[in-house]
């Protein structure tokens, strides 16, 4: 039975994305900072595990508390609705922390697991508002498109664990896209995910 860590279940995406994981039978880890086990309905196949994604030592509790884990979804994220000149500089800072260096902590610690067992997939949500920009996310959208240019180069990186390159496809909700990214091997780089996005994606 595979299993897939979901970062950021408390609500939205992250929760709807463990159901629907739950629902087709895979093993599901579901994080978040404070956990509400009575978000999901009862399964011997559920863990719930608190996680920090700006904490190295939660992190790798997490990590080791989850066991061997076949899918990594980096969810969690904070936004942001301001403009940069009433943005101060520490809040600026918390959000690259969670949206962007919480992505690649996470990456970080799952690597050597999916090297050792010889596959793995990872699996970064990110925002259409980084195919189309708005004002007053401009913090928000920084911070989600640095992780979108970041997983292109990691993809780079990690083409050797990789069995194919694979060409665009249609898209789907957020909770259907994650699942075909993490279940098809032929999966794109990019899936636009809910109508606004497929529109953007053009």
């Amino acid at each position: 039975m595979p299993t897939v860590l979901i970062t950021g279940c408390s609500s939205g995406f992250g929760l709807e994305t463990a159901k629907l994981f739950l629902e087709r039978g895979w093993r599901v880890v579901a994080t978040m900072r404070s956990p509400r086990p009575g978000l999901f309905p009862v399964s011997d196949r559920l863990t719930i595990l608190a996680l920090d994604v700006t904490d190295d030592a939660s992190v790798k509790a997490a990590i080791d508390a989850a066991g061997p884990i076949d899918v990594l979804v980096n969810n969690a994220g904070i936004g942001w609705l301001n403009a940069l000149e009433g943005t101060p500089m520490d809040v600026i800072g918390s959000v690259f922390e969670t949206n962007t260096i919480g992505t690649m902590r996470m990456i970080t610690a799952v690597l050597p697991q999916f090297r050792a067992q010889g596959a793995g997939r990872i699996v970064n949500v990110t925002s259409s508002v980084t195919m189309k920009p708005l004002p007053l996310l401009s913090v928000y959208t920084a911070s989600k498109a640095a992780v979108n240019a970041f997983t292109e180069s990691l993809a780079l990186e990690l083409a050797p664990m990789r069995s194919e390159d694979a060409p665009r496809t249609q898209s789907a909700d957020v909770a259907e896209a994650v699942w075909q990214a993490a279940t098809d091997p032929a999966a794109p780089m990019r899936i636009p995910a809910g109508a606004d996005a497929v529109a953007l994606a053009g």
